[in-house]
């Protein structure tokens, strides 16, 4: 049975020119309006385009359904131009929630972003980078040399995270993922799973000789001294998946290798 009743559609693409092409054929079927007059998003690109389009319209409360016009699009519906009234009807809600980054740089600034992602820490140059890890106010690792560290959500866990040798988290676990990037010293350390209400801290030693940049999924901070993670509790953004292709179904069929 429909569990969703939309009566208006926006359509949003990517530049890239089959993205365009599928828009203005949806547009022209299903008379799409502007999105601030819509009950639901549809975009249309690949996963980098629907990270964009989730961080637009989050905390509106307009459920976003992506279509594949990309590359990988795991975050991603199949493509099909029939039937899409239908599809939106039966989809299934997922809500993300992201998290906050407080990025303090060289001259005490401080910047702020979410991640529906992650938040990665990546040395700037040959040198690699020397971290301090504190959770919930704690030191747990007093010096960790690497090129980086990341801390993962559910929705980012099979990402940059997976491709660094993190843990895939299913969707609705409260859990965060700490994950370093090719570690030097400890070596065997592999990271961590923590409490989703963990706060993190991260310390950025010999920074001048050091420097490091913190990036929330594609907000780019330079030359950070500290960074401060935590789940952004007031945040979130909604994603429509049609069923038996939920991203609860993605990320498990990702653990075992497909």
């Amino acid at each position: 049975m429909p569990q969703n009743s939309f009566n208006t559609i926006a359509f949003l693409a990517s530049p890239h020119p089959e993205a365009e092409a599928a828009r203005r054929r949806l547009e022209a079927c299903y008379a799409g309006v502007a999105p601030d007059q819509a009950d639901v998003i549809v975009a249309l690109g690949g996963d980098g385009f629907m990270l964009q389009v989730l961080h637009r319209f989050m905390n509106t409360g307009k459920p976003i359904y992506g279509m594949n016009r990309g590359s990988v699009g795991f975050l991603m519906n199949e493509y099909a131009e029939a039937g899409l009234a239908e599809r939106l009807a039966l989809a299934e809600n997922t809500i993300i929630h992201p998290l906050s980054m407080l990025a303090t740089d060289s001259a005490g600034q401080d910047h702020r972003a979410l991640a529906i992602n992650e938040v990665s820490l990546l040395r700037q140059h040959h040198q690699a980078a020397k971290l301090r890890v504190l959770i919930d106010g704690k030191v747990r690792m007093e010096e960790l040399i690497c090129d980086g560290i990341l801390v993962a959500t559910p929705a980012g866990s099979t990402a940059y995270n997976l491709s660094a040798h993190g843990p895939i988290i299913p969707i609705s676990s409260p859990l965060l993922a700490l994950t370093p990037i090719s570690p030097f010293r400890p070596r065997r350390w592999r990271g961590a799973l923590l409490p989703n209400a963990a706060k993190i801290d991260i310390d950025i030693l010999e920074a001048d000789k050091r420097p490091v940049s913190a990036v929330a999924d594609h907000d780019e901070i330079r030359n950070v001294v500290r960074v401060h993670v935590e789940e952004a509790t007031g945040a979130e953004a909604l994603m429509l998946f049609d069923p038996g292709h939920s991203l609860d179904e993605r990320i498990l069929t990702e653990q075992f290798g497909y």
